[in-house]
C-alpha cells in the first residue's frame, strides 16, 4: 500500500499559474499549565464527590474550541486570538467495598495570544445561484470582509492532577458558569451540568496542553506548477480473501513487544528461527 502513491509521467510540463488561497501570516507555539480548572459535573458526579477522597483521571480530551478574533488598539495589524477549550474528562471514584464508578465533568480553559495578522479593508463578492435556466432570477452576491482567520492545532490535554477541595469563596475561581457551556457540548454527556454555589466540596483539575496557533489570510499567489495527467498506476482493490489469511501475512509487531529503554540502546539476543530464545 505505501507504494500506491500518485506519480506524473514523464516529459510534464511547468508552468507559472495564479492561486487563490490562504497566507499564513503569524503563527506560534506554546504549552499552558492549567492548574486546579474547575471541574463542572453531573447530579451523578456531584453525589460521589460528596463521599469519596480517591479519584482518578482516567481520559481528557478537547469536546469543542470556540475561537474570536479581537484588533489590538493602537497596534495597527495586530489580532488577540481568545481561545477557549471545552475539555471533556472522564473520571474513576472509589466508593467504597472495593468498589469503583466512573463520571463524566466539563472543564473550561481560556488561552489568549497576540498576532499579526495584516491589515486590509476591502469587501469581497461572490456569485453564487444556478444561471443555466434563462429566465433565472440572479440572488443579490454575498458580502465578505477581509479579514484574518484564527487556526489552532492542538493534542489531547495531558492530566497533571486532580483534586477535591472544600468549597470557599476564596478559593474557588472559574472563567465561566454551568449555563455559558454550550448545548453541543452539554448533550455529549451523561446528563446535564448542575452549578450550585453552595456546593460543599468542588472538583479540580491540572491539565497541560500543547498547541500551535496561526493567524491565515486568503490571498492571490503565483507558483510553478504541472499539469494534471492520467496516473499510470491501477486502483487496489480490497481483497476478498479470508480473515486468516489475511491476518497470516501481517507482519509480526516486534516494535510493540520492544521496551526502550531510557539511554535509547536496545538489547538484541541471538535465537534460533522457531525459537522464543528464552
Amino acid at each position: 500500500m505505501q507504494d500506491n502513491r500518485f506519480s506524473c509521467g514523464p516529459g510534464i510540463s511547468k508552468e507559472t499559474v495564479c492561486i487563490e488561497t490562504n497566507r499564513i501570516l503569524d503563527s506560534c507555539r506554546d504549552r499552558d499549565c492549567f492548574e486546579n480548572a474547575k471541574v463542572f459535573l453531573t447530579d451523578c458526579g456531584k453525589e460521589i464527590i460528596e463521599h469519596t477522597n480517591a479519584i482518578r483521571v482516567k481520559s481528557a480530551c478537547i469536546a469543542q474550541t470556540h475561537i474570536s478574533l479581537d484588533p489590538v488598539q493602537f497596534n495597527r495589524g495586530f489580532y488577540t486570538v481568545n481561545i477557549r477549550f471545552y475539555v471533556k474528562l472522564t473520571f474513576e471514584a472509589c466508593i467504597g467495598n472495593g468498589r469503583s464508578q466512573e463520571f463524566e465533568g466539563i472543564a473550561v480553559l481560556d488561552k489568549r495570544v497576540i498576532l499579526y495578522g495584516g491589515d486590509c479593508n476591502v469587501s469581497i463578492f461572490r456569485s453564487s445561484g444556478d444561471f443555466s435556466d434563462f429566465c433565472t432570477q440572479v440572488d443579490p452576491c454575498c458580502k465578505e470582509k477581509s479579514v484574518p482567520t484564527a487556526v489552532i492545532e492542538v493534542i489531547d490535554p495531558i492530566v497533571l492532577g486532580v483534586n477535591i477541595f472544600e468549597n470557599t469563596k476564596d478559593n474557588c475561581c472559574c472563567c465561566c458558569c454551568a449555563n455559558d457551556i454550550p448545548e453541543s457540548v452539554v448533550l455529549t454527556m451523561n446528563g446535564g451540568l448542575v452549578d450550585d454555589e453552595d456546593e460543599r466540596r468542588y472538583l479540580a483539575v491540572s491539565l497541560g496542553i500543547f498547541s500551535i496557533v496561526r493567524i491565515v489570510r486568503p490571498g492571490q499567489f503565483l507558483i510553478s506548477a504541472s499539469e494534471f495527467v492520467i496516473p499510470d498506476k491501477e486502483c487496489v482493490s480490497p481483497s476478498n480473501d479470508d480473515p486468516c489469511s489475511v491476518f497470516n501475512s501481517m507482519a509480526f509487531p516486534i516494535s510493540e513487544f520492544t521496551c526502550t529503554s531510557g539511554s535509547g540502546h536496545h538489547h538484541h539476543i541471538d535465537k534460533a528461527p522457531g525459537k522464543c530464545g528464552c
